[in-house]
């Protein structure tokens, strides 16, 4: 296992757990590193299968240069997970699952579902009328907070990196509802925090809808 140079901590976590869990020393061995580390697994002639998680660049790398070492290769790339809101569905529960399933772990996971799709104009009016709400009362702060709902995103290039694509949005033309854009957290004021950001009347023309933001914007 070789996790983002990022955010190591939680996958040496887990290998130790593993461990006390009484698996076999080496079942599952956690590597540290960058490219370098990337391209020695992917050349490694004792290693038949690798599967990735990340970017849509970063995918099409691994798979070529994977499937070139003869091994099989799962490359798994950027995504939009979407999710449909049926005009008789249960619209509490809809926002209470939206507001994790947007914005949990600051929307940074391949799971995250950062489009929704009302059915007909009345779901859609009903549905934002209640997210509003919802959203501005999310509770951003550090991740060892056990009141906040998220956390900071990883970098201060990831944040610009977001708060690039909100302000993209806004010039294709959708509707910022809640801008996240300019949050900070009193004593925490050089952190990398987004708060909660919902469009509306977005189109699949704009790129903004097409490219994965990965970040905390429904």
């Amino acid at each position: 296992l070789k996790p983002s140079e990022r955010d190591p901590s939680v996958p040496v976590r887990l290998a130790e757990l593993l461990l006390e869990a009484g698996a076999p020393q080496g079942i599952l061995q956690v590597v540290h590193g960058d490219k370098t580390v990337v391209d020695a697994i992917l050349d490694h002639p004792a290693i038949g299968a690798v599967s990735f998680v990340g970017s849509s660049d970063i995918a099409h790398y691994v798979y070529k240069r994977g499937v070139a070492a003869g091994k099989r290769v799962q490359a798994m790339g950027g995504a939009k997970n979407h999710g449909i809101v049926m005009p008789d569905a249960d619209l509490d529960q809809v926002v209470a699952d939206l507001a994790g399933a947007a914005f949990g772990s600051a929307g940074e996971r391949c799971m995250a579902l950062p489009v929704v799709v009302p059915v007909g104009d009345r779901t859609a009016a009903a549905l934002r009328e209640k997210l509003i709400p919802a959203i501005e009362g999310l509770r951003v702060g550090v991740s060892t907070d056990p009141d906040a709902h998220y956390g900071p995103v990883v970098n201060a290039q990831h944040k610009a990196r977001v708060e690039g694509w909100i302000a993209r949005g806004v010039e294709e033309g959708a509707e910022l509802v809640v801008d996240g854009r300019g949050f900070s957290l009193q004593g925490h004021e050089r952190g990398f925090f987004i708060g909660p950001t919902l469009f509306d009347h977005v189109t699949p023309q704009m790129e903004s809808y097409r490219e994965e933001i990965f970040g905390p914007v429904l």
